[in-house]
């Protein structure tokens, strides 16, 4: 599976963003998705992830009710919705596909593909 993540860019505080993440695979479908983002100097953080049956949705508590993960099957494509964005959101994100017919996958070390990142910059 292939994935490229866009939609990156510089918005100022209060603003919003849409990734998207498109996957080449047609077994898109098979995986939990999730994002990740980096910030210069600090690990990897999990962001959100989408169960494989699109039903399961999870965030982390610094994003939870401002960000929503979502996907198109017939797209092979995953989506993160960013509002209300704050300048401790800017980052490189990352989308992964990962877990194969499973929920609940938020560890970096349980996703098996990575898209390239894209960068959002929140100006305050």
């Amino acid at each position: 599976v292939q994935l490229q993540a866009s939609g990156g860019g510089l918005v100022q505080a209060g603003g919003s963003l849409r990734l998207s993440c498109a996957a080449s695979a047609t077994t898109f479908n098979h995986y939990n998705m999730g994002w990740f983002r980096q910030a210069p100097g600090k690990e990897r953080e999990f962001v959100a992830a989408l169960g494989w049956s699109g039903i399961r949705k999870y965030y982390s508590d610094s994003v939870k009710g401002r960000f929503t993960i979502s996907r198109d099957n017939a797209k092979n494509t995953v989506y993160l919705q960013m509002n209300s964005l704050k300048p401790e959101d800017t980052a490189a994100y990352y989308c992964a596909a990962g877990g194969a017919y499973r929920d609940y996958v938020l560890l970096p070390n349980e996703y098996g593909y990575w898209g390239q990142g894209t960068q959002v910059t929140v100006s305050s």
